[in-house]
């Protein structure tokens, strides 16, 4: 395996064009400068809200110009330090943006607090007086949830210019993930030295065939977390207590409350999710893993052995370039106008596909607005990738989409809804390449790929917020939230799931640490929600052709105007029941059923 390139040796046809973000530093520096001298257009309404319609809509227009020019300038900086973390420069960018970030927040905070402090009916009296304000009705109807627990403008303000310390533990776990943690190398059958780092374990050892490799790594990863599990685990009680403390000063009954709101989903929604996805999943992840053990012929499953291949000698390779012609044509069925999103994407460097010291694991992609999306992976020329890029580019065709038409205030829906586009993509990829192949390998792995779909999505981050729900019960207890703590509950957690089919080691009580998840929300367990969704219209794509797609079109670029269960339902699905995810989960099923057949 070669040294890993620094980012200054990456090819630029690798890398994505931030120039189409700013063409130059300085151009940023310019932009950052003009974000915090733009304040006094919007802060120039402070008192006046009650003056009536005309002045609201000015405004809110002003708000939003500003928000559209902070994105800008925050997404630049947080791109250049996700690309890569261990430059101090990029850090040194994405502190003063968060600085600014701070600013704007407080200095906007009066919006809200005034809004709500007018009499009863007046805003729905502005709305019908000034037909220009429509845009912004759910915004302005959304604010009367909060209304409860709205404290006093003083005090929002204060809170509102704390929110670079608010977001302080998400920034610290990051800038130690990416840039400090080092694990020790290990050795393949030859004796040569291979380097271990977040990235290289999570995107290839994770799935490494040679089970002594792959365990070898793992255990060199589980040192190198333990190495700092107190830092981070102080990290992750500060995020828990902010939360715990925040929602007792604004009459939450819980934190998790606080954090549903605004995603607006409900209590029984949340748990519901976690509850029936865990108990009827559980036994067909346990037969997964009974399947693995004897295909593998294993002497016992051990965690990091549940993403490793069941076919081990069988790994697809590809490359970005027909690994990008596989994804238009599986993705086809959506039409010419998304297509030419996903083709702008594929072609025009909007995706960062490099593997550099200081580049930040995993995949995501940002969206901001007016510009393009942008989508970080690390691309190791598998087919495996190719599903990675599908995932993203499901992120990217949303907002590519939806941007066009909707104003800013009105382009994110809830985060209850926001990963359905992209497992969406997956499960169209998956079905694509199975309808066209009779080879037996291909399709054993390409069901297993699906499987890991829902693997990533129903246990991996629903796990995770099934360990939020507890750790946040612990701390609300008064419980102090050690690194013991999160271990022995999260160990707790995967020993119920996975029962006596998975020897859960110290390294597995380690996964607290390797996701940043737990400084976003309540994050996690929503990727659950948004694959039950895509589940159910990849069904009725199969089933209705066309129909099912043009709701899913419309659905996408509905964006944020609608709250989550209405949006859904928007594209034929009803989540207000339990029977979406009965379904969900009796899929899981049968794809387990399909790979025990198989093998």
């Amino acid at each position: 395996m070669s040294k890993r390139l620094t980012r200054a040796e990456v090819p630029v046809e690798l890398t994505w064009n931030l120039s189409d973000l700013f063409p130059t530093t300085q151009d940023w520096e310019a932009s950052l400068s003009a974000v915090e001298a733009y304040l006094p257009a919007v802060t120039r309404f402070k008192g006046r809200l009650a003056e009536g319609p005309a002045v609201l809509l000015e405004c809110l227009e002003a708000r939003e110009a500003l928000r559209e020019q902070y994105i800008r300038v925050y997404t630049y900086a947080d791109l250049k330090v996700s690309a890569d973390g261990s430059d101090p420069a990029n850090q040194a960018a994405a502190a003063r943006a968060a600085s600014v970030g701070a600013k704007v927040s407080a200095a906007l905070s009066f919006i809200p607090s005034e809004l709500l402090a007018l009499p009863e009916g007046t805003l729905d009296r502005y709305l019908s007086e000034e037909p220009r304000l429509e845009p912004y009705r759910k915004y302005l109807t959304d604010l009367a949830d909060q209304k409860p627990h709205t404290l006093s403008p003083e005090t929002e303000e204060a809170l509102a210019a704390l929110e670079e310390i608010h977001d302080a533990p998400y920034m610290i776990y990051n800038r130690a993930k990416n840039a400090d943690m080092t694990f020790e190398p290990i050795r393949d059958e030859n004796g040569q030295e291979l380097p271990v780092s977040f990235t290289l374990y999570e995107d290839k050892y994770e799935q490494e065939p040679d089970v002594r490799l792959r365990r070898a790594a793992f255990d060199s990863f589980a040192r190198g977390l333990k190495r700092y599990q107190h830092t981070c685990a102080a990290t992750f009680a500060t995020e828990v207590q902010k939360n715990v403390v925040l929602a007792r000063l604004r009459g939450y009954r819980s934190a998790e409350e606080m954090l549903l709101q605004p995603q607006q989903v409900s209590l029984e929604a949340y748990h519901n999710q976690l509850d029936i996805i865990q108990a009827e999943l559980a036994p067909h992840m346990r037969r997964y893993a009974r399947l693995r053990q004897r295909v593998l012929g294993l002497d016992e499953v051990r965690f990091c052995d549940l993403k490793s291949p069941l076919d081990p000698a069988y790994s697809p390779a590809t490359t970005f370039a027909a690994g990008s012609k596989l994804i238009i044509e599986a993705l086809s069925v959506m039409g010419e106008e998304y297509i030419q999103v996903i083709r702008r994407a594929l072609t025009e460097r909007w995706v960062d596909l490099a593997d550099n010291i200081g580049k930040t694991n995993g995949a995501f992609c940002a969206s901001p607005y007016g510009v393009h999306p942008y989508i970080l992976i690390t691309w190791h020329d598998t087919l495996r990738s190719v599903f990675v890029l599908a995932h993203e580019l499901g992120h990217a065709g949303h907002f590519a989409l939806n941007q066009p038409v909707q104003r800013l205030i009105n382009t994110r829906p809830s985060s209850f809804f926001i990963e359905a586009p992209s497992t969406l993509n997956e499960l169209l990829l998956g079905n694509y390449i199975l309808s066209r192949s009779s080879d037996v390998r291909m399709r054993r792995w390409v069901i297993g790929q699906m499987l890991g779909t829902y693997y990533h999505n129903f246990v991996t981050h629903l796990l995770e917020g099934e360990l939020q729900r507890r750790i946040y019960r612990l701390a609300e207890a008064g419980t102090p939230i050690t690194a013991s703590t999160l271990s022995e509950t999260k160990g707790a957690i995967l020993e119920e799931f996975w029962g006596d089919t998975v020897t859960i080691d110290e390294g597995a009580r380690l996964t607290w640490m390797r996701q940043p998840h737990y400084y976003m929300g309540l994050y996690p367990y929503t990727y659950s929600a948004g694959l039950t969704v895509a589940t159910a219209v990849a069904r009725a794509i199969r089933e209705e052709g066309q129909p099912a797609v043009d709701r899913w079109l419309r659905t996408l670029k509905a964006g944020g105007t609608l709250r989550p269960l209405d949006l859904i339902r928007l594209a034929g699905v009803d989540m207000s029941t339990p029977e979406p995810l009965h379904q969900a989960v009796a899929y899981v099923g049968s794809l387990v059923d399909q790979l025990e057949s198989a093998f």
